[in-house]
């Protein structure tokens, strides 16, 4: 079922009720935001089955890799919200110069207002809802636009959604293409957006027409150097899972190996060792391996599939959305796999002689989402400190996603803005500055003519 296009008058009439609910002052208040977060948790706890098989319809997701990359990463940061609220939201006491005696100074947070949350198709219960979780903790109203691509998740959250929340404080609008323009043609208070560079320029130019701050959450191409110091069947299983989860749509997935040419043979074999053992001989025949989102999809793979020699997998069927997992070697530098996001589960494998080398691999692309390093902490720390990413892991993949008191985002064209637990509440919100001065007493330093400047001048 084809995804319809939302009335651009509902849309405007949805807008238009949020602006005045805001204005209302009933979602900025401590209670009605705590009272929403468990409404939210509770509705996605009566239909964990129902997100699961929509996902399972979008994505061929297993209702374990649901459960550990979508549903529970979302009651995570719900339960964190819940947690931390009334304590996030009081104002905060800061300096005050002597010169401004008897005044005092604090930052108070204030919910920006009215919000658009855009979500991609990979992740597409995830991304759409933890986003939301900041902007009900921050006192924001929300409109979600999921992905037309992920049809089956999108048309859940809209019934969900619809169900227990009004829709003049948190509403799903559905559509393709005419309906994000026309939401992009609208004025927010915040926009927030998961999904390609590409796009992600688009959206920032359209904000850019009312001002409106944006959060960029996009990708890159996330490097992972295997050194010859690396445990290489531990750095194998683990690059090997993070490259194939959702048949590697992960915006963070492990994009190239650059390993060090003197373990490059034992670090394949483990990979192929990994990738047996996660999903058979035949992973189309497995119950744990996702399936691409549409056709499209696959027939770009088999464009990259073609520019390197195929050390394992390779096989392909657009008709049933199939990638297997493949390991890509002999790659040339200007090879179209090696300018691209990958976005897929084909793996290159580059080799290296030095730090050096790598670093001039790393350095031909723009700043990544992800960072990964296998290897000794030594080692670790001289590349850590010569490679800028959004997020990195060392002797790991994909988990700094999953610890909710780290900030997610992005740099550069890889996105901007932070998300997750604390950072979610700080992004929906603006901290206003605030000088609260007595009127007991009024010192003349500063008034017209400055009788005593000389003498403040030397303090100062």
């Amino acid at each position: 079922m084809n995804i319809l296009e939302t009335d651009s008058n509902r849309i405007d009439e949805i807008v238009q009720s949020q602006r005045l609910f805001f204005k209302s002052g009933q979602s900025t208040e401590i209670k009605f935001r705590l009272s929403q977060l468990k409404v939210l948790k509770k509705l996605i706890k009566k239909n964990e089955i129902a997100i699961a098989t929509a996902l399972k319809e979008d994505l061929n997701k297993s209702f374990e890799e649901s459960f550990l990359t979508e549903i529970n990463i979302v009651y995570q940061e719900i339960d964190l919200h819940i947690k931390k609220l009334k304590h996030w939201s009081r104002k905060q006491s800061v300096a005050t110069p002597w010169f401004m005696w008897p005044s005092s100074s604090y930052t108070e947070p204030m919910p920006l207002g009215n919000t658009l949350i855009i979500a991609p198709w990979n992740y597409p219960f995830q991304l759409l809802i933890n986003p939301l979780v900041g902007a009900i903790s921050s006192g924001c109203t929300a409109i979600l636009k999921p992905s037309e691509y992920a049809n089956s998740t999108a048309y859940l959250m809209d019934k969900l959604i619809t169900e227990h929340f009004e829709t003049n404080y948190i509403a799903v609008i559905n559509g393709g293409i005419p309906t994000n323009t026309y939401l992009l043609n609208q004025k927010f208070d915040l926009i927030f957006f998961t999904g390609s560079t590409a796009v992600g320029k688009i959206v920032a130019q359209s904000a850019a027409r009312f001002l409106t701050p944006t959060v960029l959450e996009l990708g890159g191409k996330s490097p992972c150097v295997v050194d010859q110091t690396a445990q290489i069947e531990t750095a194998a299983r683990r690059i090997a899972w993070g490259k194939t989860i959702n048949a590697g749509q992960t915006c963070i997935a492990p994009d190239y190996i650059l390993v060090h040419e003197s373990v490059q043979k034992s670090l394949i074999e483990a990979l192929k060792h990994s990738l047996v053992k996660f999903y058979g001989e035949d992973a189309k025949q497995s119950a744990f391996y996702p399936r691409m989102i549409h056709r499209r999809a696959v027939e770009r793979m088999d464009v990259f599939l073609k520019e390197g020699k195929i050390a394992y997998g390779g096989t392909t069927n657009a008709n049933e959305r199939f990638v297997e997992p493949t390991l890509l070697t002999d790659i040339l530098p200007d090879a179209k796999v090696m300018q691209e996001e990958i976005f897929g589960p084909v793996l290159p494998i580059l080799t290296y002689r030095t730090i050096k080398d790598a670093l001039e691999i790393i350095e031909q692309h723009e700043k990544p989402l992800a960072f990964y390093y296998f290897g000794n902490d030594k080692s670790a720390k001289t590349l850590l400190g010569q490679v800028t990413s959004g997020g990195a892991c060392i002797n790991d993949t994909i988990m700094h996603i999953a610890n909710d008191h780290l900030p997610f985002g992005g740099v550069g064209h890889s996105g901007s803005g932070k998300y997750h637990g604390y950072e979610s509440f700080k992004t929906f919100s603006h901290f206003r500055p605030v000088v609260s001065s007595p009127t007991y007493i009024d010192l003349p330093f500063r008034y017209p003519p400055f009788k005593y400047f000389g003498w403040l001048k030397k303090l100062l």
